[in-house]
């Protein structure tokens, strides 16, 4: 998530950045800005201050070295804020991400009041005005305080205290506060104080503010607006995660600092306004222009992190259920209520808290859960305590979505952002750079959930096609990251944001589950119901988690590790990538090394040092073994020898919960393949998943050889899982093998050696299609799958799949209450239009112009590019570029016809024609990626010194140099896939 850009929400003081760098003049400037200037405005960051200090590092809290404990100090009565920006100041806290130590929050009294009203929607730039008394506790005595605050004005701003004793209102005389200024690049509100506050003591900060309402991102306080029954509307809502709240209200935005917070929202009287907590109560405000405004308390909330505030203002409706006495509420726009479209996830909500409370024996603490469908919401789902956040196409279920895999995914959703209720809200990661204890086990528990629900979903072939499948792929010893940061990686606040991706959520989760795996499950539970018991309203660190899974250990016999958890569980954790092991069936020797992506000859005689200590779970022909570990470079196993027999065979990694791919000698990959040919069902799915993954990314890195992977194929025939097929058409027909039109010896080799093989799984399916496609609804790796391998039996010519695919599509166009199947829509929207004439082509614009769902248009648009009339094509580039700007708006019509096997040559010479045009249309650096998407086949310098020709008019010097560079890229990786492949043929050759 990038921070939201600042442009068109403040005002910036040209006049303080001018003097600001005249240190002499420093205090006059000062005095002049505070006369000319009664109220704050925030100054943009500029370039670093120039002023040079010695020992900045030294600096204590008291702040005797600034030059602002000289100032004269301002009247404490009503004090008015006047900002300065950091240019002139010396090094300090001010320059460090974290806080530093010196103030304790214990309490927010907060008042945030948005300026939405539903008869002026219209109104471009909405604002909101709050005010906050923050009580804290002094920690170290200090002249200074520090908050997070962002693209945030102050009206006010006062210290008070010390407490008395005992209570929280009851002041002993004020602080004065002598200025108040901005640390731009680290998000600070400096206050500088006319005297120290005591160590020990409590005092509250008193802050008047008003701040933006975002609307084109969905971070701090945002706006949706919407349509709901034939009417436009609009809400707000919040986003705090991970550090956002610092521009809604000014604050110690860190997730430590935990405090309970006291909410009121001041809102239009036709809004409902929702909080982490129930509703206390309401009264009535008038503002200075005599309009009412309904004023909304909630009770106070448990100790919670800033990032966990959230608040929504809207006009919606809700389903409730009680669940163990607490209230379920999911609110969303009154037509989807209506419809119906809450009733799935509402019937969900509440039996997985209630799994969960059971699970960890600990009670959900809230009296209520509030989940609301956002229209939009760029972070798909957060699990504020109390006032959970979806977009809207994660949490409902529309009619249409019973041939989607939607209804497992909102299960997954919900049970994702519903276990954070433990594992991130009752116990809070002590910072950001073990995030992955949020994340992690929060993804990690989705499985357990589900498939306590769903016992016949396949858990472990899940688990691979949703986390570990995309992350493996990803990870490698030179680009990864540790899932566990060290704290002083992190400089800036964008550092933050970065964290989250696959590492966090799929890395996190598959370290996760290794450790439930080479446990038990059992163990496993009862570690973190220790570590969730004690740190529960608190903050814990990995080594925290780590205690308390040696803690379970230590207190049992059976299981037996070869190190301390934290030993074991730090050499993954703390670095990236993961390891390739790798046995030698005939002596038992075992191997690891780092998995490198395009492992080069140095990178093999590379001695390795640093080592994982990996479980390996095992089977020996079919049957579980006893778990063992290699915890060196390498070790010899002589029970897992395998002797002459076709029955002996080895795979390790059971259910790949380890998080490592898996190499064997010649003979280890014979005896698999062969096995596989005998008795494929003899091999679980998930190792049959297994072998076609770790052996085609294998051979891709170098590890092993192409034709060792193929080897793995011939039994395919026989293959009647989905899943399993998905695997090996994505590893066979490749991106690169279908847009090379001119590799006329791979293809048809191909096509005879595939479909023969997937006539089995190609009958399985077309006949559901066919016969009872309703039967699909609750096959989710089918409906994960069944795009790709329709796709492929399209590509390959099948020719049932030709007909289907024009049976389907006519059926649509003549009776359009015939819905395609969605899982294969996008496979027969594309046929439908390569196989008819400009019939079929102008009946899908017409539904094009009339559809309002973005994802359609998006599915539409890609459609008509598969056309393989020349003409249609240069006619619907030319509707492109001349009509609307609105229509063809969610999709780049010159890439999408540029990315089909004929239309890479009608758009390039489209292009040459009309490319300012397509500038005026699409921007300057869609030309940069077109480029790209022409050029993907070529493998010679010629063919680059044409396109460098062709392009040499459009770009600029830099984008024609960028473009160069790529494209050199490009045609290195062809000429190795053009290696690739003609092995491919050459074995295809002999095995078909």
């Amino acid at each position: 998530m990038e921070p939201p850009s600042s442009s068109g929400f403040y005002v910036s003081r040209a006049v303080a950045l001018l003097l600001a760098g005249l240190a002499a003049a420093l205090l006059l400037a000062l005095a002049v800005l505070a006369s000319l200037y009664g109220h704050c405005a925030r100054v943009p960051p500029s370039d670093r201050r120039s002023l040079e200090v010695p020992n900045a590092a030294s600096f204590s809290p008291l702040g005797q070295e600034g030059p602002s404990s000289t100032q004269e100090p301002v009247p404490t009565s009503e004090p008015q804020v006047t900002a300065t920006s950091q240019d002139w100041r010396p090094p300090g806290p001010w320059d460090q991400l974290r806080l530093p130590p010196w103030l304790v929050p214990l309490h927010y009294d907060l008042e945030l009041w948005p300026r939405l009203q539903p008869d002026k929607l219209s109104v471009q730039l909405l604002r909101f005005s709050g005010r906050v008394n923050i009580t804290v506790r002094c920690a170290v005595s200090t002249k200074r305080l520090l908050l997070h605050s962002l693209f945030l004005d102050y009206d006010r701003a006062e210290v008070r205290g010390p407490l008395s004793p005992g209570t929280r209102n009851d002041t002993v005389g004020r602080v004065p506060v002598h200025d108040v200024w901005f640390a731009m690049d680290t998000q600070y509100v400096v206050l500088e104080l006319g005297e120290a506050l005591q160590s020990g003591s409590r005092y509250e900060l008193h802050l008047s503010f008003s701040g933006p309402i975002f609307q084109e991102v969905r971070e701090g306080l945002f706006l949706n607006t919407y349509t709901d029954q034939g009417e436009r509307r609009a809400l707000l809502a919040s986003q705090m995660e991970p550090t956002f709240a610092r521009s809604v209200f000014p604050c110690f935005d860190e997730p430590a600092l935990k405090a309970t917070f006291n909410i009121t929202i001041i809102h239009h009287p036709r809004y409902v306004a929702l909080s982490n907590m129930p509703q206390r109560g309401q009264s009535e405000k008038e503002d200075v222009n005599g309009s009412k405004w309904t004023v909304t308390t909630f009770y106070t909330t448990p100790h919670m992190p800033t990032y966990l505030v959230a608040l929504a203002i809207c006009d919606y409706d809700h389903v409730s259920r009680t669940e163990r006495g607490k209230e379920i509420h999911i609110w969303a726009r009154k037509d989807a209520i209506a419809n119906g479209n809450a009733d799935f996830a509402l019937n969900i909500t509440g039996p997985i808290f209630s799994f969960l409370e059971d699970l960890f024996n600990i009670s959900y603490p809230l009296p209520k859960t509030d989940l609301i469908a956002l229209p939009v919401f760029d972070n798909r789902a957060m699990e504020n305590w109390g006032l959970l956040m979806f977009d809207e196409s994660l949490l409902l279920l529309l009619p249409s979505d019973q041939l989607t895999e939607k209804k497992t995914l909102i299960s997954y959703i919900l049970s994702h952002e519903i276990g954070h209720q433990w594992f991130g809200n009752l116990v809070t990661m002590n910072w950001w750079n073990n995030i992955w204890l949020n994340e992690g086990f929060a993804s990690y528990f989705e499985f357990g959930i589900i498939n306590y629900f769903n016992p016949k979903l396949p858990r472990n072939e899940v688990f691979f096609s949703n986390f570990l499948h995309g992350v493996l792929k990803e990870d490698h010893a030179l680009v990864s990251r540790a899932v566990s940061m060290k704290v002083e990686n992190f400089t800036e606040t964008s550092d933050i944001n970065e964290l989250f991706d696959l590492f966090t959520y799929n890395k996190g989760a598959s370290m996760a589950r290794m450790l439930s795996s080479f446990l038990n499950e059992h163990l496993f539970i009862n570690a973190l119901k220790s570590y969730l018991k004690m740190f529960s309203y608190s903050n814990a660190e990995q080594d925290d988690l780590w205690r308390h899974f040696q803690m379970a250990i230590d207190n049992q016999s059976e299981i037996l590790l070869p190190a301390t958890v934290k030993t074991i569980m730090d050499s993954w954790t703390h670095r990236g990538g993961f390891p390739v092991v790798t046995l030698n069936v005939s002596t038992g020797f075992m191997k690891q090394e780092p998995f490198y992506l395009g492992k080069a000859e140095n990178q093999i005689l590379q001695a390795h040092n640093d080592t994982w200590i990996v479980p390996i779970l095992w089977i020996k022909n079919g049957a579980p073994q006893s778990l063992v570990w290699l915890d060196k470079s390498s070790k010899v196993f002589p029970e897992m020898q395998v002797s002459d027999s076709d029955q002996d065979w080895v795979i390790l990694n059971l259910n790949m919960t380890g998080y490592y791919r898996v190499n064997y000698d010649k003979l280890g990959w014979k005896k698999l393949s062969q096995q596989l040919v005998k008795d494929p069902k003899a091999i679980p799915v998930i190792h049959r998943l297994q072998l076609i993954d770790d052996a085609f990314s294998l051979s891709k890195s170098n590890y092993i050889e192409i034709e060792t992977a193929l080897d793995l194929t011939k039994y395919l025939a026989e293959e009647d899982e989905i899943i399993v097929w998905y695997e090996v058409l994505v590893n066979l027909i490749t991106r690169d093998l279908v847009s090379d039109v001119n590799d006329y010896d791979t293809y048809p080799l191909l096509k005879q050696y595939l479909l023969k093989r997937l006539n089995s799984i190609w009958n399985i399916y077309s006949t559901i299609i066919r016969e009872n496609v309703a039967a699909l609804q609750d096959d989710y790796l089918a409906l994960i799958s069944l795009e790709k391998v329709f796709g492929a039996a399209c590509w390959l010519g099948l020719e049932d799949c030709l007909q289907l695919s024009r049976e389907l599509f006519r059926k649509w166009m003549n009776h359009p209450e015939n819905e395609i199947p969605y899982p294969i829509k996008n496979v027969i929207l594309c046929y439908g239009v390569a196989l008819g004439s400009d019939k079929e082509w102008d009946f899908l614009l017409n539904v094009y112009i009339n559809t309002t769902k973005e994802e359609e248009r998006i599915q539409l648009a890609y459609a008509m590019s598969c056309s393989k009339d020349p003409w249609i094509l240069n006619r619907y580039m030319e509707y492109a570029i001349t009509t609307s700007p609105f229509t063809f708006n969610e999709t780049n019509v010159m890439e999408a016809v540029a990315a089909s096997e004929v239309g890479r040559y009608i758009a390039k010479d489209f292009l040459i024609n009309n490319w300012q045009a397509v500038i005026e249309r699409y921007g300057t650096q869609s030309l940069v990626t077109l480029m790209y998407v022409i050029g993907r086949t070529i493998s010679t310098d010629l063919q680059i010194m044409e396109l460098q020709q062709f392009y040499s008019n459009m770009l600029e010097e830099h984008q024609r140099i960028t473009v160069h560079a790529k494209l050199q890229t490009i045609k290195n990786e062809n000429l190795k896939n053009k290696k690739r492949n003609a092995r491919i043929a050459q074995w295809l050759r002999k095995n078909t």
